[in-house]
């Protein structure tokens, strides 16, 4: 099961090796972007019968393979984030190195959208959003400048919220690090999205999907996912909650996973210097017990 289709990359790689690690085997490919599915159908048409896209979150995992008859599943992968497929088209409001409407919405269908966030909470809401899940130090002088701009009028686009930004940071710091929207980008984006409140439950639910000796693979791109996947796994593998001093077990905790990369599998040089973008991803792989 594919979780995050996006570009559909993954799923090609997958369903080429699909014989030789489950004969006769299915893919199962989620996302909620119907621009997605459809590009997909078309680069995966060769192989139309062992493929099944779903436009679905990855949250309805369950529902998902419920309505399809499938019981357990050999292997799952989520790739959180944006894909690359929607951070290139500069419509969908995701970048902050286009001006677009301000949308950022992985379901075009859903209503809440980063322009909403922006011009409609409240000052301590919006630098909460920025500094939790953003991490961004100036998360608070941020959302004064972005609540004193919009008095004026309305933050409408990526353009316009790049130049708040880069107002509302001292000069000093922009020159350092990365991109002085990233950050802010970054929270709004998980905000309209629900990505973090919904990841743990949709892992969880995926690894009770896993036939024993079945593998699930999570890449992540910032520290707050692959903090919660690093703590999910690691609690999976280690249930037990007896205090140290108790000599045996007595909580009847029972271990779930084996975790199979004890540090995050991190891309090379070699591939770094293909797709830059990936060097901030941290894969981690557990196992099925």
């Amino acid at each position: 099961m594919d979780c995050t289709l996006g570009g559909a990359g993954h799923s090609e790689a997958i369903l080429k090796n699909l014989n030789g690690m489950v004969p006769g085997g299915l893919l199962v490919a989620l996302d909620q972007d119907p621009a997605a599915i459809e590009e997909a159908a078309r680069r995966l048409a060769p192989d139309k019968d062992r493929v099944i896209l779903v436009k679905a979150n990855f949250a309805m995992l369950a529902d998902v393979l419920n309505d399809l008859g499938i019981n357990s599943i050999d292997g799952v992968l989520f790739d959180l984030g944006t894909s690359s497929y929607q951070l290139d088209n500069p419509a969908r409001g995701f970048s902050y190195q286009h001006d677009a409407t301000l949308d950022m919405r992985m379901d075009p269908e859903q209503p809440l959208t980063a322009k909403d966030l922006v011009n409609n909470l409240t000052e301590l809401k919006l630098a909460k959003i920025i500094k939790d899940f953003g991490e961004e130090r100036w998360a608070v002088r941020i959302a004064s400048f972005i609540c004193e701009e919009r008095k004026q009028h309305p933050i409408e686009t990526t353009g316009q919220l790049v130049e708040i930004i880069k107002k509302a940071i001292p000069a000093g710091a922009r020159r350092q690090g990365p991109h002085p929207a990233k950050r802010t980008f970054q929270a709004l984006r998980i905000a309209v999205n629900r990505e973090l409140e919904i990841l743990e439950s949709a892992v969880l639910a995926a690894v009770q999907s896993l036939r024993p000796g079945g593998r699930i693979c999570v890449i992540a791109f910032h520290s707050l996912e692959d903090r919660i996947i690093k703590d999910l796994y690691r609690r999976l593998a280690s249930p037990c909650t007896c205090p140290r001093e108790f000599p045996v077990c007595v909580c009847g905790g029972k271990k779930t996973l084996k975790i199979v990369s004890s540090r995050p599998v991190v891309p090379s040089r070699k591939e770094l210097e293909n797709n830059p973008r990936a060097r901030s991803a941290k894969l981690r792989i557990a196992e099925k017990i």
